[in-house]
This record gives C-alpha cells, sequence and structure tokens, in this order.
C-alpha cells in the first residue's frame, strides 16, 4: 500500500478500531451531528443499492409486493400487543408537539407549548402495529390472502452505544409483512423467507451462515418463532444478520384482522414478518476485509474493474488511451463495471492503495512497456496476486477470474467459520475460551435460568437452535440436568 495510504490499524492490534477506521477511510459511512445516526456516503450506499436490487429480486420471485407505510405510529396502537410494547419501550423516540415558534429574543425556536398532540406518535421502530391496523381494510375473505408486502424505509431505535452500520439509532432496512390464511402456510413463509436470506447472505454476499431458530428470550417481541442467520466475523464473534418471525395470531387478534374462511367463519389471520438492514454492511466488511482495507464480492462490487495507465510521453499514453478503449467496452458488454482511470492529478501508487482500500475485485495496469509486448498486468484483491495476462482475449479473462474471486472469498470465509465452530462439554472449559471467539456447539437444558447464568458469565449468548447440526443427546453445561438440544453460543454484536 502507498505510504499515503498506510495509516489503518491491524485487525490484530484492535479490530474494533480497524473497523471503525475502515468504514470511514473507504468513504462508506461517517457520523452525522444527529446522535446516534450515520450518514452513508456514496461508495457505501452504492454496496447497499446493489444489496437492495438483488434481494428485492428475491423478494418478488416468491409473490412479494412493495409498499410503503407512515413513518409516525399512534402510541396507542403499540399498546395493542403488550409483549410487543414491552420489547421496544425502551428504545421509542416519541413526538408530542407538532409545532415550533420564534423565541422570545427571536433568535431561535422553541417548541409551542400550545402545539401538543391529543396523542403522542411514535417514529417507528418496527411496522407491524401500522401495517396490521390498515390490513384490516383489506382483508376480508379468505380469497384476499395470502397478502404478501414488503417495504423499504428508514427505523428509529433510540441506541446508546453506537457503531456504523452494526449498531445505530436510525437505520435503513427492509420489513416484509405477510398475512394468511393457515398456520401452515404462515410457518412454510417464515422459513422460506430465512432460506431467501441465506441463499443471498452465501451466494452474493459470499458470507457463510448457519440457520436456526432463536430461543424463547431472544425471540422478536410478539412471535411464536424467530428463525435467524447468524454469521461469524474475523474476530470470532456472531453477527446476526437476517431475522424471520412467525407471529401466530397475535397482531390478527390486536388488530382485529378476520377473514371468513372456507367455511364461512370468521378466523383472525396469520401472520409473518422478516427483514434485514444496513447491519448487512458491517457483516460484509468485517467477514472479508484485511490490513490493506475492504475486500468486496465482485457481486455487490459497485465498481468491479478498474484499470490504470502508467505514465509515459504523450504520444506513449495516446497509444495506451487507444488500446484500453476496446477492453473497457468488451468488459461493459459483459455486464462487468469497469473505470478507466487515467486522471494526472494522483500518482499511480496512490491510485493502486485506494482502489484496494475501497475494495476493487480486479486492477489492471497497462504502460508503454507493456502495450508493446501485448500483455497487461492484472491484480485480484481477494489475494493481491499479480499476473501478466495477454491483452487479446482480457475481458473473457476478467470475466472468469471475477467468478473465482467470488467463490474464494466465500470458500475463505467458509474455512475460517468451520475451523472455529467446536464443540464443548464442560462449562469451565467454554468460560475460559469464549472469550477469545468462536461457536460453541453446546447441550442446554431448554431453561431460561441457564441461559441468563451464561449470558452472565461469560456476555455469550444462545444464538440459534442450529439447523445442520447433529441433536445428540447429554447434559447442560451449566446445570447437568439432561439436555433438551444443542445450542449455538457465542459473543456477539
Amino acid at each position: 500500500m502507498a505510504k499515503e495510504l498506510d495509516f489503518l490499524t491491524k485487525r490484530s492490534e484492535d479490530y474494533s478500531k480497524w473497523y471503525n477506521e475502515l468504514v470511514v477511510k473507504a468513504d462508506l459511512a461517517e457520523q452525522s451531528d444527529v446522535r446516534g445516526c450515520m450518514v452513508i456516503k456514496p461508495y457505501g450506499y452504492a454496496i447497499w443499492e446493489r444489496m437492495q436490487r438483488l434481494l428485492d429480486d428475491r423478494f418478488k420471485a416468491t409473490g412479494v409486493q412493495n409498499a410503503y407505510f407512515p413513518l409516525l405510529i399512534p402510541k396507542s396502537f403499540l399498546s395493542k400487543e403488550a409483549e410487543h410494547v414491552e420489547g421496544f419501550a425502551k428504545e421509542c423516540a416519541v413526538v408530542t408537539h407538532y409545532r415550533l415558534k420564534t423565541n422570545e429574543t427571536h433568535d431561535g425556536v422553541v417548541v409551542d407549548p400550545a402545539a401538543k398532540l391529543e396523542e403522542e406518535l411514535i417514529i417507528r421502530p418496527t411496522s407491524e402495529t401500522i401495517i396490521w391496523n390498515t390490513y384490516k381494510n383489506w382483508i376480508h375473505s379468505y380469497r384476499d390472502l395470502p397478502l404478501l408486502i414488503n417495504q423499504w424505509c428508514n427505523v428509529m431505535r433510540w441506541e446508546m452505544r453506537t457503531r456504523l452500520f452494526l449498531r445505530t439509532s436510525e437505520f435503513l432496512w427492509q420489513e416484509g409483512h405477510t398475512a394468511h390464511a393457515t398456520r401452515e402456510e404462515a410457518e412454510e413463509r417464515a422459513q422460506m423467507m430465512l432460506k431467501v436470506y441465506a441463499d443471498f447472505a452465501e451466494e452474493v454476499m459470499a458470507v457463510p451462515v448457519i440457520q436456526g431458530v432463536k430461543s424463547e428470550t431472544e425471540r422478536f417481541a410478539g412471535a411464536l418463532d424467530t428463525y435467524t442467520i447468524e454469521a461469524m466475523m474475523q474476530d470470532g464473534k456472531a453477527l446476526q444478520s437476517g431475522t424471520s418471525h412467525f407471529l401466530g395470531q397475535n397482531f390478527g387478534k390486536a388488530f382485529e384482522v378476520q377473514f371468513l374462511n372456507k367455511e364461512n367463519k370468521p378466523e383472525y389471520a396469520w401472520a409473518t414478518s422478516w427483514g434485514v438492514s444496513t447491519r448487512l454492511m458491517g457483516a460484509l466488511i468485517m467477514t472479508h476485509s484485511d490490513d490493506n482495507g475492504l475486500v468486496l464480492p465482485p457481486a455487490l462490487a459497485p465498481l468491479q474493474v478498474v484499470i490504470i495507465p502508467i505514465g509515459g510521453k504523450p504520444e506513449q499514453m495516446a497509444a495506451v488511451d487507444a488500446a484500453v478503449a476496446p477492453i473497457v467496452e468488451a468488459l461493459k458488454q459483459k455486464g462487468i463495471s469497469v473505470k478507466y482511470d487515467n486522471a494526472d492529478n494522483r500518482r499511480p501508487g496512490f491510485k493502486f492503495a485506494d482502489y484496494e482500500l475501497k475494495g476493487v475485485p480486479v486492477r489492471l495496469v497497462l504502460g508503454a512497456r507493456d502495450l508493446e509486448n501485448g500483455t497487461i498486468e492484472v491484480m485480484r484483491r481477494d489475494t493481491l496476486e499479480k499476473e501478466t495476462r495477454q491483452l487479446e482475449g482480457i475481458a473473457d479473462y476478467v470475466s472468469t477470474l471475477l467468478d473465482d474471486i467470488q467463490k474464494n472469498i466465500f470458500e475463505k470465509a467458509k474455512a475460517y467459520r468451520d475451523a472455529h465452530i467446536y464443540e464443548c462439554e464442560d462449562y469451565e472449559e467454554f468460560k475460559a475460551r469464549v472469550k477469545d471467539g468462536g461457536f460453541f456447539l453446546c447441550h442446554w437444558d431448554g431453561t431460561a435460568e441457564t441461559e441468563a447464568k451464561i449470558k452472565e458469565d461469560t456476555q455469550a449468548t444462545i444464538r440459534c437452535i442450529p439447523y445442520g447440526f447433529e441433536q445428540t443427546p447429554g447434559t447442560d453445561i451449566v446445570s447437568g440436568k439432561p439436555a433438551k438440544c444443542r445450542v449455538l453460543i457465542a459473543r456477539s454484536y
């Protein structure tokens, strides 16, 4: 990396500081003057837009439609589902007045005490209540079901300790809300959307995830079951990267959403909700990136290929420009995003470092001597390996290379994750090891008391009852009682 960009703290020295620096230095986001909120910069937003577009296509392929619902929710709505309001009460931002007025000295504004709202409004922490209040006007018969709605929006959850992308008071997300005629249909939809998230994480983000169901303590407020995908970051901590909830008839009953079933009898609608947020940006960064900066999977990189010329005489540069033009066109024809950076206000070394920092998957370098030899230098960002290739057919080669980079990034992350999953039957051993990170498969007696003790003793939590792992009989590592299942335990973000 060029000296002028050699400023990132190494992951091995301070992983948290490395992450915070990288988000800012790579021009992804920065802190806002509004406490707990962030500004997502164009490069960071371009990655989020790619996520949005590709996720949205996957949602719509399952029959989901997009809509939009109000930002403000009457306080009384949150009171209708007791468990739901209890889960979010401490995070709610409340609007109490609707007008300002000039102060007495006419040099500022104050809240007009005469403009107090009759009922306070809550800035949405999530939209189940406002959406289900709307659904009662849309759903009357089983023929109106299933109703499959998603919205892309922002939400507000008042946070005391914030970190860019991972935990901010305001964040961007999508929230799906579906209504069904039967329990079976709703449960099937909740699990279907979990698989959509898991496939997206692995196939597009190149982030390996473990699917599972949350314990009762860790469920979404108001859900009967919460399904989750859990990813492992490079420091061994877990990051909950997407959740899907089976809500039963709780919101149907709370908001009186009834329909006439096939027997012409009234019945409450069955519900799901599911969402992922800009937290996925944090998962992307912490799963793949290195001490030189971002490492982006080609499927999400706003810029997949950068071409940098090496300076020479004006006539040599003109020849390089002419040689690059058909390469750029050939790459674009293959649907590859490419930039030819021939700006003369930055040295090539600075450009190399800057594009490494921003995680551009492939860098091509062409100079006058390369042109004479009919060759071009190719560097892949995931391994930093360089090679010299023939100019002829370079677009085809780069297309294949991008596929290989996507695959390699996933396999590297999966190998790391798999090497840090441990089976553990001894509580003292678990307590000693969990602080160093990793996923621990442990037997659990199913009680909230045991779950609370693990959290109190180690700051680790039961991430989920995982799918894909054998549920062997055993005894709880804390209580010694017969276990109900094996769970995945880890410290988390």
